[in-house]
C-alpha cells in the first residue's frame, strides 16, 4: 500500500495529495484513474488493487461482527488502520457460497495443466497436487511418510551424495564421492525386499543394480534423468556434465560431455529434454542445448547471482525456471528469453539456498535453506505463504538439505541434519507429522521422492543409499 506515498510522503494520496489512512484510497484518485485516459495504466491497476483490498477488509470485518467475534473485528480494524468501523453483515459468507457454487470443476482445470509424462491412470492416482486456492482443507490421500520402511540398501566405496528418480518412477540413480554412479530398478528392489532383509545384496541374479557408470574422476554432485529418453545426466567436481545412454547394457562411459570452468553443483532438464540449466561454483547461470551442447546465458550481467549457484529447477511446463545461490537469493527466469523476471532477496534471511522445486501446477515454489527452514512461495504474488518450521534444533545447518514433496504433494519432507531423522509436514497447513528415523550412521546428504508412488531415496555420508517404500495393504473381503 506504500505505492501511493512516493510523491507526497507517508499517508498522502499520490494523485491529489489528500491525507489517507494506510488502507484508504481517496475517491478523487479512483475517478481520475478510471475516467481519465492520460493517467498511466499501472497507476489505474494500483488504485484498483487497493480499492479491492479495502473492500475485502471491510467484508471480513462485517462478517466477524455478524458472527459475534467482536474482539477479532476490532483487531482487524486496528491492524489495517481502517478509520470507520463496518456494520455487521453476512455478505462475505453469501459471496463465498456463490463463488463455490460457480467454481469450475477442478479436474476440468487439470486438463489445461502440463502433463508430467504419466499415463492417465497414474495421473488419477497421484491426484492434481497442491493448490491452496482450491480445496485447501482436504485430507491427505497419501500415506504419512513415517509409515515408510527401508526396502533396499545399496553401498558405494565413499560417501553417497547424489540421487534421482526417473520420471515414471521405475528407475533411480545414486552418485558418490568415489566418482561412480549406480542405476537401480525399483521393481527389482521391491522384489528383493519381499524375500530378504534390507541389507546390501551381493548375488547377481535379478540384482537391482542394472548399470554402474564410471566416467567421472571426482565426486558426483548431482543427477537427473532425461524426461523422455533413456539418458542420465550427471554433474561432478571434475568440472564436467556427462550424459549416459543407459539403454545399452554395456554402457560405462558417457556419450556426451560438457566441459565447465568450475565444479558443477546442480542441473535440471527442460521438460522437452532439449535444454538443460546448470549451476556451478561460478555465479552465472548456464543453459545448454542438449543436442549441440551450445551454451546460453542471460545478456544482462546485473541479473546474475553474486555467489555460487546451489539449486536450479525447471517448472513442469518449462515456461520458467528458478535458481538459488549462496548469496541467499532466489531468482525466477523466463524459459524462452532467459531473462530474470523476479528475485526473492534474502529468501531465507540471507542463508544459503539449499533446494528448490516447483509444484506440478506451477503456482508455488518450495525452497529450503541452511537456516533449517522450508518455505512455500506463491509465484503470482512473490510472497512466502507457509513456513514449515521445527526441523533444525541447532539452527544453521552445515550441509545443504533438500525439501521435497511426496508424489501427491500432500506432504513436505525434509531431513534433520542433527538427528538423522525425517521431518514431515502437511503441505497445506504446515501441521507437523511423526518423525521417521532414517537409520543412517552419517549425515543424510540427499533426499528425493519418487514422482508416481510412495517411495523415496536417501543418500548419506555412511556410504549408503536407502530406498524407502510404503507397501499397500490389501484386505480380502
Amino acid at each position: 500500500m506504500q505505492i501511493f506515498r512516493d510523491s507526497f510522503g507517508p499517508g498522502f494520496c499520490e494523485f491529489c495529495g489528500c491525507l489517507l489512512s494506510v488502507s484508504s484510497v481517496c475517491q478523487f484518485s479512483i475517478e481520475v484513474c478510471f475516467n481519465s485516459d492520460p493517467v498511466l495504466p499501472k497507476y489505474r491497476r494500483k488504485v484498483k488493487f487497493l480499492a479491492q483490498r479495502k473492500t475485502i477488509v471491510g467484508r471480513g470485518q462485517s462478517q466477524l461482527y455478524y458472527d459475534g467475534h467482536h474482539p477479532m473485528a476490532i483487531t482487524l480494524q486496528s491492524s489495517c488502520n481502517v478509520v470507520e468501523p463496518c456494520p455487521p453483515s453476512d455478505r462475505l459468507s453469501q459471496l463465498v457460497q456463490i463463488g463455490v457454487a460457480h467454481e469450475p470443476d477442478r479436474m476440468k482445470r487439470m486438463e489445461n495443466q502440463p502433463s508430467i509424462g504419466l499415463n492417465p491412470i497414474q495421473e488419477i492416482l497421484i491426484g492434481p497436487g497442491l493448490d491452496l486456492e482450491f480445496e485447501s482443507d482436504i485430507d491427505p490421500s497419501a500415506p504419512e511418510p513415517a509409515q515408510y520402511e527401508t526396502a533396499y540398501v545399496t553401498s558405494h566405496k565413499s560417501p553417497c551424495r547424489a540421487g534421482a528418480f526417473s520420471i515414471d518412477g521405475q528407475l533411480c540413480a545414486t552418485g558418490s564421492v568415489d566418482a561412480s554412479i549406480k542405476i537401480l530398478d525399483v521393481d527389482r528392489m521391491l522384489a528383493k525386499s519381499s524375500m530378504e532383509s534390507a541389507e546390501p545384496q551381493n548375488d547377481q541374479q535379478g540384482h537391482p543394480v542394472i548399470r554402474t557408470l564410471y566416467d567421472h574422476i571426482e565426486e558426483v554432485t548431482c543427477l537427473e534423468f532425461h524426461p523422455s529418453s533413456p539418458i542420465l545426466a550427471s554433474g561432478s567436481n571434475d568440472k564436467t556434465v556427462k550424459m549416459f545412454d543407459y539403454s545399452k547394457s554395456s554402457v560405462r562411459k558417457a556419450h556426451k560431455t560438457i566441459q565447465e570452468s568450475t565444479l558443477v553443483r546442480c542441473l535440471s532438464f527442460h521438460p522437452s529434454g532439449d535444454f538443460m540449466i546448470v549451476g556451478t561454483d561460478h555465479f552465472v547461470l548456464r543453459m545448454y542445448d542438449t543436442t549441440t551442447t551450445q551454451c546460453f546465458v542471460c545478456c544482462l550481467p546485473t541479473s546474475q547471482h553474486k555467489q555460487a549457484i546451489t539449486a536450479v529447477k525447471y517448472s513442469q511446463d518449462g515456461r520458467i525456471y528458478c535458481s538459488g545461490s549462496k548469496d541467499g537469493d532466489i531468482k525466477l527466469w523466463d524459459g524462452v528469453s532467459s531473462k530474470c523476471v523476479a528475485t526473492f532477496n534474502r529468501a531465507h534471511d540471507g542463508a544459503e539456498i539449499s533446494s528448490l522445486t516447483f509444484t506440478r501446477n506451477g503456482k508455488y515454489l518450495l525452497s529450503s535453506g541452511k537456516d533449517s527452514l522450508v518455505k512455500l512461495w506463491e509465484l503470482s504474488s512473490a510472497r512466502c505463504l507457509i513456513a514449515y518450521t521445527g526441523a533444525g534444533s541447532m539452527g544453521q545447518q552445515v550441509h545443504r538439505a533438500q525439501a521435497v514433496f511426496n508424489h501427491t504433494e500432500d506432504y513436505v519432507l525434509f531431513p534433520n541434519e542433527a538427528t538423522t531423522s525425517l521431518c514431515a509436514w502437511n503441505s497445506r497447513n504446515a501441521a507437523r507429522q511423526n518423525l521417521l528415523s532414517l537409520g543412517h550412521n552419517g549425515v543424510v546428504r540427499h533426499l528425493c521422492h519418487a514422482p508416481t508412488s510412495a517411495a523415496f531415496l536417501t543418500c548419506s555420508d555412511d556410504f549408503r543409499a536407502r530406498f524407502w517404500y510404503k507397501r499397500q495393504i490389501h484386505v480380502s473381503a
